[in-house]
């Protein structure tokens, strides 16, 4: 059987799980605040997944796909007010604090490996911004503040 395998780094709709508390207007809690990760637009992985699933020349292939550039958790808070036009507060917390909400949620080992993968054991590989997006489908990956202003009314 035919196979290819596309790695994305971090979603940019994992902001998702800051909308209750945008919303509601209080402050996104997050620990390492100043980790840029290339974030990469979920239709970009969909884009990428339409071309290797119908086009030749990608079986057997393996993708790391980002985001055009590295954003950290401070600068998407900061493109998410930006597109609703009004301040939204951030805090960093701990990675202690974040481990003890997360566990709540995704259990003990799930919440580590997500704290490491953000910020508390990212490597060179995690951090590379790639041009596998354009190489693949011809188009230029979306920066997360395209992602932001496509879902504002999910914030308001």
């Amino acid at each position: 059987m035919a196979w290819t395998i596309l790695r994305p780094t971090q979603f940019a709709s994992n902001a998702m799980m800051w909308a209750a508390s945008i919303r509601d207007g209080q402050a996104v809690r997050m620990p390492y605040a100043d980790v840029g990760l290339p974030t990469i637009h979920p239709a970009d992985i969909a884009s990428v997944a339409r071309v290797a699933l119908t086009g030749p020349g990608h079986p057997g292939r393996t993708y790391a796909l980002t985001g055009p550039e590295r954003v950290t958790a401070r600068q998407q808070v900061a493109s998410i007010a930006e597109v609703l036009g009004r301040d939204v507060p951030f805090a960093e917390i701990s990675r202690a604090e974040a481990h003890a909400q997360m566990a709540a949620v995704f259990g003990d080992e799930a919440a580590g490996a997500v704290l490491d993968v953000t910020g508390g054991d990212v490597n060179d590989a995690l951090l590379q911004v790639r041009d596998t997006v354009s190489q693949v489908n011809g188009s230029p990956a979306r920066p997360f503040r395209q992602w932001a202003a496509e879902h504002a009314a999910a914030f308001r």
